[in-house]
Order: structure tokens, then C-alpha cells, then sequence
């Protein structure tokens, strides 16, 4: 690997934009409709759509958990995905900051199979467990320790199913980022918040150990398009 991303540089001080406690609204959604373009055309929705083809079947009847929901178009794909496919689901979408999730319960008004919920991941307790457990896009904001911890809740609360999708740090993988930040999405917050997440990203290796030192046993690990990776692991 480049020596310019060999090395994980993650500063527990510096947070995205979209974290802080009270981001600009016209900034904030700017930058969320910008990944929900991202995720989109970049990864995301391909990857989720992968593992729905897999993991929700006609009458099937399930419960969902997407942590880290941010905008919310996870969930929407979810119930659009299972409407489609004559499923019945209810998703508890959680995220910790109040004012992403206020525009996500604007955008899923035609959604009432999603609910959503303040809550940190890292002391989140429903007090049950989910059929399946969806993360994405959310590990590396989360120095080591903190993401082997969250690795182990999400799989704690997984009764069938778990899936941990990431962004990859490499060169090309941040090539990308800068490219596509400096032409396409030139928003502040989506420039310094993307170019950020490259940096914190975790590189394939160490996607992996993560998993290992979580304690996960016979879990999964691939790359997919546009510098994503994923882990997952069927109960």
C-alpha cells in the first residue's frame, strides 16, 4: 500500500462536521443528499441490495436494526425492498445525532414500517435481540477499541444475521474521495467530512482483525465496488 494511507490517522478530537452538535441545516442536508447520491450510485444500495436478494424471501416476516442510520435511505430501501417482495419488516433505525434524524423522519413520512430512535450504538440496550443487524458507512468514525466493541454489540444483537459495510482506505480509494469532492460534491461539509472518512477508514487487513479481535467465528469479508468492503456473518 501507498505510504500515504498505510497508516490509519484518527484523531478522537476531530469529528466530522456532520457529528457536531449543531451542524448548518441547509449545510446538513446538502450533505446527507449528497450521500444519499454516494450511496447510490457508489456502493451502498448494491451491497444492501446484495444481501436482501439473500436474507428476506416472500412472506417472511422480520426485524430489522440499521445502526448509525443517518439519513435514513437504508431503511427506506429496506421496506421498499420487502414491499416489493411481499415481506413484512419493522425497522428500529438509530442514530445518535438529533438533527440527521429529524430529517430522516421528514423523508420517511410514507415509511411507517421504520421508526426512529436517538441512541448511541456504543450504549445502545433494546433489550432484545434483531432478525437482522445492518451497519453502514459508521465503523470508522470509531477509534480501534471502540470499533471492536461495536463489532461485538452488532453481533450480539443479531439473531440470523449481521452486515458491517465500510469504506476501504487505499490510494485509489482516496484518489477517489479527492476527486469526487474537488469536481462533483464540492458542498463544505460533504468535502471535509468525505476526505475525513477515507483517512479514519480501515484497510482491508485490518477490516479483518477487527472481526477476529470481536470475537466473530465463521464470519465473511469481501471487497465490493467503488472501495467498499463488507463484513457479515449468518447465524
Amino acid at each position: 500500500m501507498n505510504f500515504i494511507c498505510s497508516q490509519r490517522k484518527f484523531d478522537p478530537e476531530l469529528t466530522e462536521m456532520m457529528d457536531q452538535p449543531d451542524p448548518s441545516r441547509a449545510e446538513l442536508i446538502g450533505a446527507l443528499e449528497n450521500l444519499r447520491i454516494l450511496n447510490r450510485y457508489f456502493g451502498s444500495h448494491r451491497i444492501i441490495r446484495h444481501f436482501l436478494r439473500r436474507w428476506i424471501r416472500q412472506g417472511d416476516s422480520l426485524s430489522i436494526l440499521d445502526a448509525c442510520t443517518g439519513f435514513g435511505d437504508i431503511p427506506r430501501l429496506v421496506v421498499n425492498w420487502a414491499r416489493i417482495h411481499q415481506a413484512k419488516v419493522q425497522v428500529l433505525a438509530i442514530d445518535f445525532q438529533s438533527a440527521t434524524l429529524d430529517i430522516a423522519r421528514q423523508r420517511s413520512e410514507e415509511f411507517p414500517e421504520i421508526r426512529f430512535q436517538q441512541a448511541d450504538l456504543r450504549s445502545f440496550n433494546p433489550g432484545r435481540p434483531f432478525d437482522v443487524v445492518l451497519c453502514s458507512l459508521a465503523l470508522h468514525h470509531f477509534a480501534w477499541p471502540e470499533a471492536v466493541e461495536i463489532l461485538r454489540t452488532l453481533e450480539r444483537l443479531a439473531d440470523r444475521a449481521v452486515l458491517v459495510s465500510d469504506l476501504e482506505r487505499s490510494l485509489g480509494g482516496m484518489l477517489g474521495v479527492y476527486l469526487l469532492t474537488s469536481t462533483i460534491f464540492r458542498n463544505p461539509m460533504t468535502r471535509f467530512d468525505g476526505r475525513l472518512s477515507i483517512r479514519r477508514a480501515f484497510s482491508f487487513p485490518e477490516m479483518r482483525r477487527l472481526a477476529v479481535e470481536a470475537g466473530w467465528h465463521g464470519f465473511r469479508h469481501r471487497r465490493f465496488l467503488a472501495n467498499h468492503q463488507v463484513l457479515w456473518l449468518k447465524k
